[in-house]
Order: C-alpha cells, then structure tokens, then sequence
C-alpha cells in the first residue's frame, strides 16, 4: 500500500509506446522506484500530485483526472468496494489542508505519448528555463506569495500543455441568442421540464416514435439515454436525429466511458450538422455494471470535465483539440450531470462549480428523494456564486415498487431514498398499489421541489425508466405543464 496515497496500487504502472534514450529510462527508473512506494504512482507522464493534495487520481479505477464520479462516497469505491474512492481522499485531504480551490483547475487528459515516461526531466528542464538559483532562492528564502508563484511557474507548463491551457475560471459562452429551444426557454425564465425516452434495444422504433409523440407535448425536451448500465442499445444520436424528424427538441447524452478524444469530436460535429442543439456530457455508468463479457474498466480516454471543456472550445473558440481552426464551429447548449447525494454536499458543490467553469451549462441532477438534502447542496452552490451561471434540473423518477425503490437505495450510486418513503412504497407493496404511491411521492416532491423556484432550481427532469405513459400524468398533476400548452388530440382508433 502506497503510504501517501490511501489505497493499494489498483493496476501495475504504464510502460511506454517507444523505446526511450538510455539516460530517460534511468530517470524513469528513478521516479518510478521513489513515486511507486510512496503514491502508488502508475506512471501517466503527467503528474498532477501538487493539484490532488499529493493523493494519485490514477488510483481511480474509472481514471478519473477531475474529481469524483457520481457514484463517489465515503465508505469505498464503487467499481471496487475493496478500496476506498480515492478522489474522496483527495477532496476531504484537500479540505482539510485549505487547498480545495485547486481542484477547481481542469486538468488534461493523458498524453499517450508521454504515458510510462518520467516527469522528472521536463521538471529539472523549467528549472532550467528559469534559472536554477532564481528557483531556489524563491523555493527557500521568499515571502510565501513568491515561493507559489515559484512553484507555479515550475509546474503549471508541465501539467498544463500548450494543446490545453486549462485553469480555473469561469468562461461564459462567446454567443448571445439562445442555440436551442431548451435553452431559450430557460432563458425566458420558464420552469422547464425535461423527460427521458429510453432508446430500443432493437432496430424496431414504432414505440420508440410513439413515446416521443405522447411526452413531447408536455416537456421542453426530450433526453435519450447513452447506454445505460453500460448496456448497449439504439444510439443517443440516432434517436435525437429521429426525434428532430417527428418535431420534438431532443438531449443528446454521450457517455465518456465509451468514448476517445478523436471519436467525441467528430461526433459532436455530425451532431450539430444534423440539428441537435442540446448535449449532454456523462462520465457514463463502469463497465461493473455490464453484462458479461465486460470491456475495459481501468480508464478511459477523457472524462465528463475534459469533454466539456474540449466541446467549449471548439464551439466558442473554433478550434479542434489539437489547434486546429475549425471554419464553422459546432453550435449547442451543454449540459452535465449533478448529483446533490453522492458525498458531502461541499465536496459535490465544488466537483458543480469545476463543471460550470469547464462549459456546463445546465445541469440534469441524479434522482431527488430527500428535498432537505437538496437544499443544502443548493446552498453550498449559492456560497460558490455559480446559482446564476447554470441553470438546474431537478432530476425526479416515479417509483413503481418496492423492489425498484430498494434497488436504487442499495444498488444505484449517488441516490438516497429516505426510510419514511422507503416504508410507504413497502406497505403500498403490499396492499397491491405501489405504482399509484410512487406517483403521489413523485407529486410531493414536486411540490416541494417547486418552493426553490428563483432559488436555484430552474425546472425539473423526469426520469421515468421505461415508464414513459406516466409523464403526462406527473406533468398535468404536478402543475407544471410547458407554457402555450395545448391538449394533444387523441389519436382516432380505426372502426
């Protein structure tokens, strides 16, 4: 076990792609047999232990480089309950030293490249470039502002290379007029409802148009889900394209767990060419959660921050991630996922305001069932000044049994469902009408959640789970039907 970083090595290190001069392999062998002990070190080529309060984020078995999942807790991780979530060690040893705010700096995805050389050697080159003794006289002998920006100095190029120039600012979008008729209606101060479709998991869409026509009436727009449960089906985009086809405005998901740099930007450029206006960015469920056979679960390419930041770019400054101008840049709003309950409500509202300054610009939030909670994870949002720079859709999932509510209870990262609620659904249960208790629990909540208007909370996101036929009813009952609603017709059924 690695003594710095509070969990056993999970995977051996990287070794690289190509063979390397005899004096950077003696230099790799160095660092490796220093780092390996002390911080479990993998290798990576780019180290980011000054940013994670000296606790590897390669020790994350998902590879997360920006901060936790949302299925991060205090107890362990869950893709390996053996050990604990290291990037809530990372986030609770950052708290505790006073260094949180440096976890508000996007961090580069690998560079493949570099990935099982040292780090050491680009380190001694800016000591170098900087002149040693200026180095060390601002290490040692200056006032504490000096020996940072010192450090900076040092460091900051190294992790931050030219291709990313990452930081920890907010960048507001570069365009005015509304992209999407989602995010116009957010903008007119609407309280917005959202609702997800499930794609089949056939080539056959009768009821997959079917859902649509019956939902579209009632939200502002449509979620298609990316393989959820890292189980494959009908693709996201497919789905948006057909949705465009039948008159709905659709959210395009994209999980990063199943996508490369290259692949997500080609992607979003095919997407935005055939009219999809909304994205939004998921790290995606671990491939745990597959039926066998699995696919990887050590890493992936680029996690839900870096996709933000990367599709920013390329919409708002014309350029590919590798520099390239783009003529005619992509145009979307983009989203992310929120979850209020995957750990400390602090360390949530840090890993939100990370989100917001990478490009988010709405958020979907994992399912609410405890309003309480909510409210505090919104006030530890209003404290970091990020209320009026995203716009947040309360996620909420009617229960239909008991069986369902205990699965997401135990089973499902991020979501917490109050005991009273859970005892309801279990006598409901047993006299035989649970599904009508989940949709009066889902109402309550509603009527709840509906308080926080002007407060944060900008409209809500219905995740029905295969249950589509309910979301009018919720809508219609829960009075939050869209502005300029009319009563769909009903369809005429042949003689």
């Amino acid at each position: 076990m690695p003594i710095f970083t509070p969990g056993r090595r999970w995977q051996p290190p990287y070794l690289p792609f190509k063979r390397e001069p005899l004096n950077r392999r003696a230099l790799a062998a160095l660092e490796k047999a220093i780092k390996g002990p002390l911080f479990g070190c993998r290798m990576c080529g780019n180290c980011l232990l000054q940013e994670t309060a000296f606790i590897c984020p390669m020790e994350c078995p998902k590879g997360e480089r920006n901060g936790p999942c949302g299925g991060s807790t205090k107890e362990h991780c869950y893709v390996d309950e053996t050990r604990p979530c290291i990037w809530y060690k990372i986030y609770e040893r950052s708290f505790a030293m006073g260094r949180e705010e440096k976890l508000l700096e996007v961090l580069p995805p690998l560079d493949w490249d570099k990935v099982g050389t040292e780090t050491w050697g680009d380190v001694f080159g800016r000591v170098r470039e900087i002149g040693a003794g200026k180095v060390f006289s601002g290490l040692l002998f200056k006032p504490a502002e000096v020996r940072y920006k010192t450090w900076d100095d040092i460091f900051e190029p190294i992790r931050e290379p030219e291709w990313w120039q990452g930081d920890n600012k907010y960048h507001a979008p570069k365009y005015t007029e509304p992209v999407s008729e989602l995010e116009r209606r957010l903008k007119a101060g609407e309280f917005v409802v959202t609702a997800e479709v499930a794609p089949p998991l056939t080539v056959k869409t009768d009821k997959l148009f079917k859902n649509i026509q019956m939902v579209k009436p009632y939200v502002a727009a449509i979620n298609f889900t990316d393989n959820p449960s890292a189980t494959p089906r009908m693709s996201s985009q497919a789905c948006s394209k057909m949705a465009i086809e039948h008159g709905a405005e659709p959210v395009m998901q994209i999980a990063a767990r199943d996508r490369t740099r290259v692949g997500l930007q080609s992607e979003v450029m095919g997407a935005s060419a055939m009219g999809i206006r909304n994205i939004l960015c998921l790290s995606g469920d671990s491939m745990k959660m597959a039926p066998s056979p699995r696919g990887r679960m050590d890493v992936i390419d680029i996690d839900s921050i870096q996709m933000l930041w990367v599709l920013r770019r390329m919409r708002d400054e014309g350029r590919y991630m590798d520099g390239r101008e783009i003529k005619f840049p992509p145009q979307y709003f983009l989203g992310a996922a929120a979850s209020p309950f995957a750990s400390e409500p602090k360390f949530q509202a840090l890993r939100e305001h990370k989100k917001v300054n990478a490009g988010a610009q709405f958020f979907q939030t994992n399912l609410v069932y405890d309003v309480e909670h909510l409210e505090i994870w919104l006030n530890e949002l209003a404290k970091r000044n990020i209320l009026d720079k995203v716009f947040i859709l309360i996620g909420i999932t009617p229960l239909k049994t008991f069986k369902m509510a205990k699965y997401m209870n135990d089973e499902v990262p991020g979501v917490f469902i109050p005991e009273p609620l859970m005892k309801r659904m279990e006598a409901a249960e047993k006299a035989g009408n649970a599904q009508e208790e989940g949709v009066q629990i889902a109402l309550e909540l509603i009527e709840k959640i509906k308080k926080f208007e002007g407060q944060g909370v900008n409209g809500l996101h219905i995740m029905a789970v295969g249950w589509e036929e309910i979301v009018p009813r919720i809508v219609t009952e829960g009075g939050v039907l869209p502005k300029g609603f009319h009563q769909p017709e009903l369809e005429k059924v042949p003689a």
